[in-house]
């Protein structure tokens, strides 16, 4: 158990993201992201399975328990988070996930580069964060097509263009709408939405 790496890991990250949120125009989720690290039930594992910051503790836990306390604490306080956003569709009767607001996306986008800096350190480069969510394409899936769109847009504009011009765009955004009448992502969904319903 390592109380005080994983504190300092924690700060650091807190700290990036903070400044990230001040960047893109919302200082207060800034405040208060991550809180409930500091939890007993979030703070105590972290520290258990802590790794010297090189990757996050509740992977480590979940290999070690197959679940993990943690994150199941985390994402249900936290909605920067995509697994936050499900709830019971009123026509279907299943969990499915929810479009993200404005400003919850923005502070995921802020996390996710800030946690690519922390884990990269030195050999962080700003296609990172997007190259993450590329890899883990199976499981992004899962969250709402406009939120992966929009997402994936950011991150790419970010490996693209830079954190200057990227923050700056996402700065004057208040509110977006998405189109699922001609988004591509929006029909694939379905589509697999569709065939998990027939198949059960």
């Amino acid at each position: 158990m390592d109380l005080l790496g994983h504190f300092k890991t924690v700060t650091r990250h807190r700290t990036a993201v903070m400044l990230h949120c001040f960047r893109a125009g919302i200082p207060f989720r800034g405040l208060v992201h991550d809180l409930s690290k500091f939890s007993p039930t979030e703070f105590i594992p972290g520290a258990l399975y802590y790794e010297q910051g090189k990757r996050s503790p509740n992977e480590h836990e979940r290999e070690i328990k197959g679940y993990s306390d943690a994150w199941v604490h985390h994402k249900g306080r936290n909605p920067h988070h995509w697994e936050y956003w499900y709830d019971v569709n009123p026509v279907t009767h299943r969990y499915e996930p929810v479009p993200m607001p404005a400003d919850a996306l923005k502070e995921s986008f802020c996390d996710r580069v800030a946690a690519s800096k922390i884990y990269r350190g030195k050999d962080y480069k700003d296609g990172d964060a997007l190259a993450y969510f590329e890899s883990k394409r199976k499981m992004e899936s899962r969250m709402h097509p406009c939120t992966a769109c929009i997402l994936e847009k950011w991150l790419r504009m970010l490996a693209e263009e830079g954190e200057e011009k990227t923050f700056a765009y996402i700065r004057k955004i208040r509110d977006f709408k998405c189109h699922p009448e001609v988004c591509p992502k929006v029909s694939a969904w379905r589509e697999l939405q569709d065939r998990r319903n027939a198949a059960e």
